[in-house]
């Protein structure tokens, strides 16, 4: 087990990701509908090699990365389960891929025809092809480059197309107009597959918001992402979820020193605090290098200590920060920035929302100075 010396962590509960993976499983009882988990970036920043191993445990059968990095980072930690790299991979790296059994994102027939010659004899690629039917990132949109793609793959011993996908743009807006234009897009697409004589693969399209909003357009396949991770894909559709999301993430920390001080004393770089009377003042071990940014200072951000609500002053420094304490309060005592203490809780929307953001970002950006403790 690793060593940590810091006042500072970040808790994740492995039996909350358990947890959501169950209960988004429990939605496709009665269809073949296999959940893919992923796990790019570090598995939102949870990490994600943990969880991983507690996605395949709960039930999923696939992992998704998007970095071929990330995809051999699990293979060397003793993952088997088929895993998908959902970015581009250059053609050169396909032989790596082959050999390490790992799916790649493929849309371009250059693609094809280049990476034959790093696969090597007797070895074989599966691939899932994209289709991008509106999000305008990666992916064939044209029913020409679709048909010279499949033509010439249909040719590649050493390729099997084992999956199509694309992603969608809305699914996680209440107008879904646009995500049923792409829905219908994309099922287009898949019938030019007939015409061209070409044996139907695995199909996927769903992301959080589509796959647990609307299971019957879900394929074969279901990319739990942001939701794995007890996270709402936008507030807006908090109340729609058919199932019950349980928080994974919660970050503290300890009280390094408690001070009081008098009117008009000024805190943290360019004195733009001052104390307007006399008030407690305490210091926490994090900062913006921790990814614990500035912002959070200048939008009136708030931690919990002892279950009560206590501000940020000051300018949030590289390392440390300072909050106003609503009294004398030990040091040692732990503060918490994300997460229940009490009968209260800062939630990851409330801290994106205060940093104008989405609740994804702010996992991703804890940075691995702050050590991961898994519960």
């Amino acid at each position: 087990m690793e060593q940590h010396f810091r006042d500072t962590w970040a808790e994740v509960s492995l039996a909350a990701i358990a947890h959501n993976v169950q209960a988004v499983k429990r939605l496709y009882d009665k269809k073949k509908v296999e959940v893919i988990a992923v796990v790019k970036a570090n598995g939102y920043g949870h990490g994600a090699l943990q969880v991983a191993e507690t996605a395949l445990q709960a039930g999923a059968s696939y992992l998704a990365v998007a970095l071929l990095e990330e995809a051999i980072q699990l293979r060397e930690a003793g993952i088997k389960a088929p895993i998908l790299v959902l970015g581009r991979v250059s053609p050169k790296y396909a032989g790596l891929a082959a050999e390490q059994k790992i799916s790649l994102t493929v849309f371009q027939k250059e693609w094809l025809e280049e990476a034959p010659s790093y696969i090597g004899p007797n070895r074989t690629i599966s691939i899932h092809v994209k289709f991008d039917t509106g999000m305008g990132r990666i992916g064939m949109r044209t029913k020409e480059e679709a048909a010279a793609f499949f033509e010439y793959a249909k040719e590649q011993k050493a390729i099997t197309i084992e999956g199509i996908y694309t992603h969608f743009a809305t699914a996680d807006e209440l107008d879904l107009g646009y995500y049923e234009q792409q829905h219908k897009r994309f099922c287009e697409m898949v019938s030019w597959l007939e015409e061209w004589n070409v044996p139907p693969p695995l199909l996927h399209t769903g992301n959080s918001a589509a796959g647990m909003r609307f299971p019957e357009k879900a394929f074969d396949l279901f990319r739990l992402g942001i939701s794995m991770y007890g996270l709402t894909p936008s507030p807006a559709i908090k109340a729609q979820l058919p199932v019950e999301l349980k928080p994974a993430f919660s970050l503290k920390c300890r009280l390094v020193q408690v001070k009081k001080l008098p009117a008009g004393e000024a805190i943290s770089y360019g004195a733009t605090y001052r104390t307007t009377g006399e008030e407690w003042i305490g210091t926490l071990p994090i900062g913006y290098a921790d990814g614990w940014l500035r912002y959070h200072s200048q939008r009136v951000g708030e931690v919990l200590v002892n279950g009560k609500r206590a501000p940020f002053v000051g300018r949030i420094c590289m390392d440390q920060c300072m909050i106003r304490l609503p009294g004398p309060v030990e040091e040692g005592t732990v503060v918490t920035l994300i997460g229940k203490d009490g009968d209260d809780e800062i939630t990851m929307d409330e801290v994106a929302a205060r940093l104008e953001t989405i609740n994804y970002e702010i996992p991703c950006v804890i940075s691995e100075r702050v050590p991961r403790i898994y519960i």
